[in-house]
């Protein structure tokens, strides 16, 4: 059995004040910091552990640049968080602009920084999760393009798994896997990707198209396996400010990333939805616009009357809370995208996502008074 391990922490700065309130907030947290005065330090540590997250103060641009491109390198810690602490002069965008994860003001001030590491902290033990393998067996169906072949799984994670053909490796690199996991009904049925190759017919696959219940489900089945790693952390309450049966924006003082699957609930009416969905855009210290991602007649109507009620503006808005659901590692452009959807919402988040915070909110205002008036 697994003990539970605090997260790990890296933090490059020269400010003995900003240190010092990062040590008091990670600390409250749980979360192991260690500290590097230079970029040539952090960036021999980053190639030889792991660390759940980095934090580049960035008094120094071109040092926390090449700190940053260092991070993103190191294959060890691709899958870590980056947090810059910018300066007014560089601010968020400038933040943003260098591939940080999240972004927060100088001076830090424990309160808020407190508030903004909660969500750091929520999408790290999420991360961490996803990435524990579970050794176990299954007999898989395989079938690629040519073919169909024999294989069974060696272990599996919420991202993919590794897997043994039974006879020579397939030359081909996409697939489609169908396997049973012990007590979980029904099959679960998807595309794979070949990620790597080793030795004595051994390959990992990485999924590529898990449906959100499915994933839920493999969520579910693999924490069942590992107890001892200590829970997620709460989902984070929000205010919701606009819904649509296709997306909806709230407002939180700590936002997650763009590009961070999220799970919703939302209660209104002593009705309750619960609502995979993807973070498609992002306002530091304010809140965040996420575009669900099942289409179904059975979702929409779970949140068909939760509209009303929001539209309607009589009686109490709709409860909204947030849990990260992990962090897609290839973040979408959104400025060369084009909607699936129709829905109205959707359009502005992938078409006006360039938008300064303010500008964003009056052109969401007056898109939610068209609605209400139509």
């Amino acid at each position: 059995m697994m003990s539970k391990m605090n997260l790990k922490s890296l933090v490059l700065s020269s400010d003995d004040k900003t240190t010092r309130i990062l040590r008091r907030v990670l600390s409250d947290l749980e979360i192991d910091i260690e500290h590097c005065s230079t970029s040539d330090q952090m960036i021999r540590r980053l190639t030889r552990d792991r660390f759940e997250a980095f934090i580049v103060d960035c008094s120094d641009t071109d040092a926390a640049r090449s700190t940053l491109r260092a991070i993103k390198a190191a294959p060890v810690n691709k899958r870590a968080l980056s947090i810059v602490l910018v300066e007014s002069q560089i601010g968020l965008k400038g933040g943003f602009d260098m591939g940080a994860h999240f972004v927060l003001h100088k001076p830090l001030t424990v309160e808020r920084a407190k508030s903004s590491f909660r969500a750091v902290r929520a999408l790290m033990k999420r991360e961490r999760r996803a990435q524990l393998r579970v050794p176990v067996q299954i007999a898989l169906d395989c079938a690629g393009s040519l073919c169909r072949y024999r294989a069974k799984t060696l272990d599996l994670c919420e991202g993919g798994m590794a897997v043994q053909f039974d006879g020579q490796k397939p030359r081909e690199s996409i697939f489609r896997f169908s396997f049973q996991l012990p007590g979980v009904d029904p099959k679960f049925e998807f595309l794979g990707e070949m990620a790597w190759q080793g030795d004595n017919d051994q390959v990992g696959v990485r999924f590529r198209d898990l449906p959100p219940q499915e994933r839920l489900a493999l969520r579910d089945w693999l924490n069942r396996q590992l107890p001892d790693i200590g829970p997620d952390d709460p989902p984070i309450p929000c205010r919701l400010t606009d819904l649509s049966l296709a997306a909806c924006y709230v407002t939180t003082s700590a936002p997650f990333p763009v590009s961070t699957r999220v799970i919703l609930s939302i209660r209104a009416g002593g009705l309750e939805a619960r609502v995979c969905g993807m973070v498609r855009i992002a306002h530091a210290e304010y809140g965040m616009g996420i575009e669900f991602l099942q289409s179904s007649p059975e979702y929409e109507d779970q949140l068909r009357p939760m509209v009303e009620i929001l539209r309607s503006k009589d009686g109490a808005a709709p409860e909204v809370a947030v849990e990260p659901d992990g962090l897609e590692t290839a973040p979408q452009d959104m400025t060369a995208s084009t909607p699936a959807s129709d829905d109205v919402l959707v359009k502005l988040f992938h078409q006006e996502a360039h938008l300064p915070v303010e500008a964003f909110l009056e052109q969401m205002q007056w898109q939610r008074q068209l609605e209400e008036s139509s």
